[in-house]
């Protein structure tokens, strides 16, 4: 077997694999990365790019006001007990120092002052601030090679399935701010302006979320000298006598090869939603691999399984970051449904045509409750998101744009009672749909009469502040409209996710746990490869990818024998 010699070897390539890589690099170690796919960015690249990071630099300019033990309060409330203090407390001092680097290396950040923390019932959440989005990156400075070894990004994160928006354009146009007419036509005329670059790829020279996120990660990462490898997935990892880990085993070429690495390995590979053996032994069932969000033929849960045969420890393995999602033909992963759900107009219902969750509720949450009422025997798994004439209308949802752009006369012939239903009066869509027409009936009546008042006495629809950032601001209530005018529609909901939380227990420096709680030597882990920080919870957007390469900033450090200190011990004392 062939035998290569590394400092230190990276196991994955989404955001925060290769921050570690960089990093690591730029310390002068020597790194490789390694890649299961044929393409890099993982789920990473999939995603929105947003990061949670409390106290974070760009507050000031916006007008926020947080600090470090509010957040660390917040946090910790979050968690509830299935995540270390120290580790949390880490978490909160070092996400600012990470967000700081990446924009040292060419990945700029801004706070969303406006998007509200998932959880504002719980003490110390903020209306606004903590999470971040990556600025627009120009792929030309990544190049047009590297650009097609990137992953590229789902069609519900581009208009009209080509052109890149970012989260502070989505938000104007959904809340129908006066202002994003005039951004969507300059986003038009920019892309079908730009022949020299169209000339050359079908991609958008401007990158937003997920792709600017991992497209200015691998332009760092290429100027910095990082070698990286794809179709190479784990096979094992290497211990010597003593229990430390020195490297790994991957297949390439059809070959296994041996890497070493001689100051330590980091796995940053995903979660395990992929592999349907590891969903039915671990996650509440119903659960299905198909239902998934997350790139095909990854997140398999193999450096899970190459973890624990060393003894590693794993950890939250029934917890998903889960979020409703919708089966779309030719789209290689099932599609997030992450904020058409807000829009007033709509409502979401069981097989018995009952509401029974508050549809503009954080995602987690959202299929969190299919779940729980599919467990009772309702039906909702999956359920159905059914709105009017005037919702369709108006609003996007799913792969469907609204019907002033894109009548239903134009849709596909194929998608009609596949990807949307119809029926002419409530009765039609429930009896096309399987659900009860009764229920089906006094839920319209119920939501359309709520909007009227503007208070849903079943859910408290629109009751904060993170319900209404998804909304139409000139409503009584921004998240709710009536279901009351023909011809009506429904479209089916699974209780998919965006990746699995469980995985390798670590410490704060991201070092891998035993069974008796011990540091492996030579292991760090991070992202869904890890059990989350954030415990049961999703504090806020970005609470995937700020822990991901927040950690791997701490495990680099601890490679090179100089971890970062806890700075504000304190706050343990407090428990919060």
């Amino acid at each position: 077997m062939a035998v290569q010699e590394y400092d230190v070897v990276v196991v994955g390539s989404g955001a925060g694999a290769l921050l570690g890589a960089i990093r690591a690099k730029e310390q002068g170690l020597r790194t490789l990365v390694v890649e299961k796919a044929e393409v890099f960015g993982g789920t990473s690249a999939l995603s929105g790019g947003g990061i949670w990071i409390p106290v974070n630099y760009d507050q000031k300019r916006a007008g926020v006001r947080d600090d470090l033990a509010t957040a660390y309060g917040y946090m910790l409330r979050c968690v509830r007990g299935m995540a270390s203090n120290d580790r949390v407390l880490a978490y909160v001092e070092t996400a600012n120092k990470m967000a700081e680097y990446l924009k040292q290396i060419g990945v700029p950040y801004r706070c969303m002052p406006k998007y509200a923390d998932y959880y504002p019932h719980i003490e110390g959440s903020k209306p606004g601030g903590r999470t971040m989005d990556p600025v627009d990156f120009n792929a030309a400075k990544l190049g047009v090679v590297a650009l097609e070894t990137m992953r590229p990004g789902p069609p519900g994160n581009q208009l009209f399935g080509r052109m890149s928006i970012n989260a502070f354009e989505a938000h104007s146009m959904l809340s129908r701010e006066f202002k994003s007419r005039f951004t969507i036509i300059g986003m038009m005329l920019k892309y079908f302006l730009d022949y020299p670059w169209r000339s050359k790829t079908r991609r958008d020279r401007r990158l937003t979320g997920g792709q600017a996120l991992i497209a200015g990660l691998l332009t760092a990462a290429n100027k910095a000298g990082v070698e990286m490898w794809r179709n190479a997935p784990l096979k094992e990892l290497v211990k010597d006598a003593s229990g430390r880990v020195t490297g790994v085993i991957v297949e390439k070429n059809g070959q296994r090869v041996q890497i070493n690495a001689a100051r330590g390995v980091l796995l940053g590979a995903g979660g395990f939603e992929r592999n349907q053996q590891m969903r039915e032994q671990y996650l509440v069932q119903p659960s299905k691999a198909e239902w998934t969000a997350t790139p095909v033929g990854g997140n398999e849960g193999d450096a899970h399984r190459a973890g624990q045969a060393i003894g590693a420890k794993l950890d939250l393995m029934d917890w998903s970051w889960g979020c409703p999602t919708m089966d779309v033909p030719k789209e290689p992963a099932f599609r997030g449904i992450f904020v058409e759900r807000s829009l007033p107009g709509c409502m979401v219902v069981n097989n018995k045509g009952q509401r029974f969750l508050n549809e503009s509720g954080p995602y987690p949450e959202f299929q969190q409750a299919m779940l729980a009422d599919a467990a009772k025997g309702n039906g909702a798994a999956p359920a159905w998101i059914v709105f009017d004439a005037n919702f369709r209308a108006q609003n996007p949802i799913g792969p469907l744009m609204p019907a002033s752009a894109v009548p239903d006369s134009k849709l596909r012939k194929s998608w009609l009672n596949k990807v949307y239903w119809k029926g002419e009066t409530l009765d039609d869509l429930a009896r096309e749909i399987g659900v009860d027409a009764a229920g089906l009936k006094e839920s319209a009546r119920r939501m359309t009469e709520y909007a009227k008042t503007g208070k849903d006495l079943d859910f408290d629809r629109g009751g904060n502040v993170f319900d209404r950032y998804y909304g139409d601001p000139r409503l009584k209530n921004p998240n709710l409209g009536a279901v009351e005018k023909g011809p009506f529609y429904a479209m089916q909901l699974w209780p998919g996710e965006i990746g699995t939380k469980g995985g390798l227990v670590t410490d704060r420096e991201a070092r891998v746990l035993d069974e008796q709680g011990a540091v492996i030597p030579g292991l760090y882990c991070v992202g869904n490869n890890s059990a989350s920080v954030m415990g049961p919870a999703y504090p806020g957007a970005g609470s995937t990818l700020g822990p991901a390469m927040t950690f791997a900033f701490r495990a680099v450090a601890d490679i090179l024998g100089k971890p970062l200190p806890l700075e504000n011990t304190q706050l343990l004392q407090q428990g919060g």
